[in-house]
Order: structure tokens, then sequence, then C-alpha cells
């Protein structure tokens, strides 16, 4: 898939509020700091299109991007650790739950999982809930670049034998990187495909 256009739409904390478009969305979203801003713009080919910073938890809202004209970009906040307020935490980690409970245009989620560490247990408990609610899901795995082979393809293998032990199979998943574009292809390749099935 070519990335013809990519421009922002709106922010908001509140799905009803969400593009009433019937475009299909494909959501992005990971523990903070998993790298999700950068693997947006590296995605879209803009350097600012998605907020990057240093600061965990800097997305709070969520964020749709029109792409193509065809269908969303969704970027939801980070879950698990942010340096913001519990009571923040709360709001945004409610109106997470609601927009995959509520949003119809939802086609697919991208649960962004860095691939230097081991089975982190706020993403395994993250992947649950979104398997309980049937909320179709693929794992992208970031930082590729910051990893050795030997030590990814290892760390891979402890994370599908730790999602064995709960699930039928290991959901489809894609390795990248922010700074080579490792992926970029295979992941907007598989947008596409989906996009063709549903349209």
């Amino acid at each position: 898939m070519k990335i013809k256009s990519a421009e922002f739409v709106m922010s908001n904390s509140d799905v009803a509020k969400c593009p009433k478009d019937k475009l299909p969305e494909y959501a992005f979203i990971g523990r903070s700091n998993v790298g999700k801003s950068s693997l947006i713009n590296m995605l879209m080919q803009r350097k600012n299109l998605a907020k990057t910073s240093g600061r965990p938890g800097k997305t709070q809202l969520i964020n749709h991007f029109l792409i193509n004209k065809t269908w969303f970009l969704v970027d939801l906040p980070g879950y698990g650790y942010a340096r913001v307020s519990k009571s923040s935490k709360r709001v945004f980690q409610k109106f997470i739950t609601q927009y995959f409970a509520k949003r119809e245009q939802l086609v697919l989620a991208f649960v962004l999982i860095d691939c230097r560490h081991e089975p982190q247990k706020v993403d395994l408990e993250f992947m649950q809930w979104m398997g309980e609610n049937q909320v179709p899901f693929c794992i992208v795995f970031t930082k590729e670049d910051k990893v050795k082979p030997n030590a990814l393809k290892r760390n891979i293998e402890t994370y599908t034998q730790k999602m064995l032990e709960t699930w039928e199979e290991m959901p489809r998943y894609f390795v990248t990187s922010s700074s080579n574009t490792t992926g970029r292809d295979e992941l907007l390749n598989y947008i596409g495909e989906v996009n063709l099935e549903i349209i």
C-alpha cells in the first residue's frame, strides 16, 4: 500500500464524538514508551504526524488520522506506566475500553510490544482483555533495530510460548523498527488486504 495522504482529523476523549464516517479504523495501542508515535510517523512517512515525546504517556486522547481518504488510523493512549495523575489515568483508561466496546468502525487493533523485553504482565493482561471482549488484534514488535537477531528470535519465541499458555494460537505479528523502516511494507500491505476484504 502506498500512502498518498495522511491528515489529522480530530482528538477527543468521547467515543460518541469520533468521526461519523463508516470508514474502517485500525487502532494502535501499547504500553507507554513503546515507540507508538514513532512507528505511526514511520508508517505514514511523516515526521510529526503523531506527536513524539521523551515523556511516557504523552498521548491522552483518541486521535484520528484519515489515510488515503479511505481508512482511519487511530492513535490511542498508552496503558500501564505513564507519568500522569491516577485520576487522569482512570479517565483515559475508561475511554480506551469504551472505544473498543462501542466503536463499530474498528476493524483491527495493533498492540505494540517492545521486542527487547521479556513478556510483561501488563501487556499479557491487556491482550487477555482484548480476547475476552472479542476485539481482533495483531501484535507489533517494535524497536527491532535495538536488539541483536538471535536475541530478537529468542524473545519472540519466549513470547509465543507465554501466549500459548492461554491462547490456542499466537496472534499474527509483525516485527518493526521506526529507525530503519523494518516491517513497514508488511504492515501496510496487511491493512490493504484487510480493507479489500471488507469494502
